[in-house]
């Protein structure tokens, strides 16, 4: 066998089309490639940067460039990538060392150019060789301890961003858990102190002297006792009454004495500082502000605030993460995550002069006197080419591009294109204003124009793929080979699917739980969870649990009460147990025999959320029955209906179907996807059978699509449509998305969107109609039992079952995603297709099938260059 190289390299220009002609911009695009050369991600907006990029499984968010220029290195969360500058070739993919993570940020080159400082996630500072071509190897390991301990056990201080001294000699690296910034003598790798500064510090500038160290506080300032707050990994942040965090500081520190100089609000999640050559002014990227700030170091003031949006007039979703100064430092580069562009403010003037197209949610830039290099985190998708086919939401394919500084003719030209990719005049037209004397509809013109529907019930459940349950409808876009959940499991789905619209162009914006709840109820991921992505040492916020997680126009709910809408909620963003502690088998059957020996316990973070949340509604625990939670949404709706009183806006959480593995005498995977659907159709039965059912609407949807394979993309999901008012027995092709999901509620209950995201995507105008059929559906009972237990291991003869159970028993399903997404996937397919089925993907999950050297043809056929 040969060995196989530990990179991938993708000219995107000689990406093949697909076959469609469609160049992406038309209604019934699918996320990919299309024809003209570009790509469609799940947002709808497309890609298509220009220069070169090279792509590969990973999720860069850092760049560092040699003294020389020759050698580009990019950090991703498991590894670095380095690039020859001049070729624009991949020469190394160097994983970092044991089981390290990178973190979100931090890298730097040591003065002389010989040394690459890279921070990671386990509280350490790694330090790499850098051979006279550039080339990466690893010669130690620094701890990087916090400064506190907690609990009188070492704590992670998850270094984040590093500055070194002038001469080469100390390390300044923010320490986002410990709140702090510590100095280190990398001479004797021992830390020399600890400076206290505001919550979760990101990025470190020093001043050319060495002698003032500007630390971005991407959390904001410490709280005091007349502050709110929420949770942050352990540290209490500053929040507003929604619970969205509140402020933003640099602090400016005296790194001769240890001593905190000045505390400078700026914006919100302020993470890329950048101080000018000479000192005088250092430049913020405040994320959740959209905004640039520059401050006057000697002055420690604010001395102006850049908005750096394509277009003045759109609401907030740009999301500017990252910076660069051209080397007469009269050009700021900025990285705007949001509009998948890079904005060139001439600094002589408050406006950008124009945007450069990049890859998906650019997240690290570089400039020299000829080009500009960029990190694009999500690159093109989903989209590993040796997973063609079987594509699966984990298989991230990351890019780095290299574009030359274009003069004012192409900037114009470029900038252009940023607005049409980035979808700016769409954007734009959902804010149209309401005409007068309208006539009410299903689906409204324009925000606050009357609506038939009066209702909104808005379902959320956990990680399939479309073809993973509709694949073997029979119509429609869907392939059966990769239906593991299909009709004996999901009768309801389907049935609901044939009696109303099938959606076979429908895709989730996210990845996994933690970006995938913030999609469904933000519609937005911000730029904590998109540079979290892949490691999660910080947290994973899928439960609303973290406070930095939250975009800052809050959530869908947030929306509808600003606007004196009634809501309710039931389970999501809360976490249960049963009283007392039981297992899944015997919580499900005492359930099903009618018993009451288990209580439910249930916590929420989002205090906000509290007031307006059944407290008898489970949230996430795979050891309680949709049905129990479905038993309690039904007992509310019959309690509503005598009153004659129905919310505007409810959110059901149904999160069974993610399963928990063929764990000995826990229950099967196909029985808690049928507790799942069952739960679904007795919903909307229920609902169709009251008296509110005239005037309401349900959407059903996935958090995300992370646990099992797809043809299309691995980002395609379902969305079921149940009303009145929704379409029957039709096909719907055109492209819809979860914040179209959101777009769609938000016009039906007079709600403005929230931000860029939703505002962008496609209303689901073709799922409705204005005649309505006020037929009721009727559940389908389940075919397979809702409570079959995995056999006990002594039980077990057939080899791969034995191991997909052992398989299970390592897995955590405590909290989702928890498991291994690479172990579920294969454990829910054996389980489902049959012990000896061929399964669908030699090396499946978040690595596709390795790291090994790719090149796609022309005719959109994969080369493997190391065939055993």
């Amino acid at each position: 066998m040969k060995c196989r190289t530990a990179s991938i390299a993708l000219l995107l220009s000689a990406v093949a089309p697909i076959a469609s002609a469609d160049d992406g911009r038309g209604d019934s695009a699918h996320v990919g490639p299309a024809s003209n050369g570009a790509f469609v991600v799940p947002t709808k907006q497309i890609i298509h940067p220009p220069g070169q990029s090279v792509a590969w499984h990973g999720r860069p968010t850092d760049l560092a460039i040699s003294a020389d220029g020759k050698t580009l290195y990019a950090k991703s969360y498991g590894s670095i990538l380095v690039i020859d500058a001049a070729t624009w070739k991949i020469k190394q993919d160097v994983k970092l060392s044991d089981k390290s993570t990178s973190s979100m940020a931090g890298m730097t080159l040591s003065p002389d150019g010989k040394m690459l400082y890279v921070t990671a996630s386990d509280s350490r500072l790694l330090e790499g060789k850098l051979s006279p071509e550039g080339s990466l190897s690893w010669t130690r390991k620094i701890e990087v301890p916090a400064s506190v301990p907690k609990g009188g056990r070492r704590a992670d201080s998850y270094p984040c961003g590093i500055a070194l001294s002038p001469d080469g000699h100390h390390a300044f690296i923010c320490q986002s858990m410990a709140n702090s910034l510590i100095e280190i003598d990398l001479t004797t790798s021992k830390p020399i102190r600890s400076i206290s500064v505001g919550n979760a510090p990101w990025g470190v500038a020093l001043s050319p002297d060495g002698h003032r160290a500007y630390v971005s506080n991407w959390a904001g300032r410490r709280a005091t006792a007349a502050d709110k707050t929420g949770d942050s990994a352990g540290t209490p942040v500053v929040v507003d009454d929604r619970g969205i965090p509140s402020t933003g500081s640099v602090s400016v520190i005296d790194t001769d004495h240890g001593k905190i100089l000045a505390d400078i609000p700026v914006g919100l999640h302020p993470g890329a500082v950048l101080l000018s050559p000479d000192g005088a002014t250092l430049f913020v990227a405040n994320a959740n502000s959209d905004s640039v700030s520059v401050i006057d170091t000697a002055a420690n003031q604010v001395t102006q605030t850049l908005n750096v949006k394509p277009d003045p007039r759109l609401p907030w979703g740009s999301c500017p993460n990252a910076l660069a100064l051209s080397p007469d430092a009269k050009t700021l580069y900025v990285a705007l995550g949001g509009n998948n562009a890079i904005a060139v403010l001439n600094l002589d003037h408050p406006t950008p002069a124009g945007f450069i197209p990049t890859g998906w949610c650019p997240g690290g830039v570089l400039a020299d006197d000829h080009h500009l290099f960029i990190a694009n985190i999500k690159g093109i998708g989903s989209r590993d080419p040796s997973a063609e086919g079987d594509w699966n939401s984990h298989s991230y394919w990351g890019t780095v591009g290299k574009v030359a500084i274009p003069d004012a003719q192409t900037l114009a030209a470029y900038t252009r294109q940023v607005n049409e990719d980035a979808l700016v005049p769409q954007s734009l037209r959902a804010w149209e204003k309401a005409q007068s004397n309208v006539v009410a509809k299903a689906i409204p013109a324009h925000i606050g124009e009357p609506s038939t529907i009066e209702h909104v019930i808005y379902v959320i459940k956990e990680n399939r793929t479309y073809d993973q349950v509709l694949g073997d409808i029979g119509k429609g876009n869907s392939d059966p080979k990769l239906c593991t959940f299909g009709h004996d499991v999901t009768p309801n789905h389907h049935a609901l699917a044939n009696q109303f619209g099938l959606l076979d162009n429908y895709y989730c914006n996210g990845v996994l739980s933690a970006d995938g709840h913030a999609w469904a109820t933000e519609g937005y991921a911000d730029d904590y969870l998109e540079k979290g992505s892949g490691s999660w040492s910080r947290s994973y916020p899928y439960a609303g649990d973290d406070s930095m997680a939250f975009a800052p126009t809050g959530f869908i709910w947030d929306d509808a009460l600003l606007h004196g809408l009634s809501f309710r909620n039931f389970g999501e963003f809360s976490k249960s147990e049963t009283d007392p502690a039981g297992s899944a088998v015997d919580v499900y059957r005492n359930y099903l025999s009618g018993g009451h020996k288990y209580g439910i316990r249930t916590k929420m973070a989002l205090q906000p959320l509290h007031q307006y949340s059944n407290p008898n509604s489970p949230g996430w625990s795979l050891h309680i029955p949709d049905q129990q939670r479905a038993d309690v949404f039904i007992k509310e709706l019959h309690a509503d209906e005598a009153k004659g009183i129905f919310p505007n806006f409810t959110i059901l959480y149904l999160p069974n179907d993610h399963t928990s593995g063929t764990s000995p005498s826990n229950i099967v995977p196909t029985s808690m996807v049928a507790d799942n659907d069952l739960a679904v159709g007795r919903v909307v039965d229920a609902v169709s059978h009251s008296k509110f059912w005239d005037h309401t609407a349900i959407f059903i949807i996935e958090d995300d699509p992370q646990n099992g394979f797809d043809h299309v993309d691995g980002h395609r999901s379902f969305c079921l449509v149940a009303s009145p008012y929704a379409k029957r027995n039709v096909i719907v092709s055109k492209f819809y998305n979860q914040t179209s999901v959101l777009h769609t509620i938000e016009l039906i209950l007079g709600l403005p969107p929230m931000n860029q995201m939703d505002s962008l995507s496609p209303v689901m105008r073709d799922v409705f109609t204005d005649t309505p059929d006020t037929t009721p559906y009727t559940v389908v009972k389940n075919i397979i039992p809702i409570d079959a237990v995995n056999p006990a291991r002594a039980e077990i003869t057939n080899h791969r079952q034995r191991e997909m159970a052992d398989l299970s028993l390592r897995q955590d399903f405590d909290d989702p995603d928890r498991a291994n997404d690479q172990d579920l996937n294969r454990i829910i397919w054996f389980a489902s297709m049959g012990w000896d089925s061929k399964y669908p993907r030699d090396f499946a999950g978040a690595h596709g099938r390795g790291l090994r050297q790719l090149h796609l043809k022309l005719d959109g056929s994969v080369k493997d260059d190391d065939d055993d």
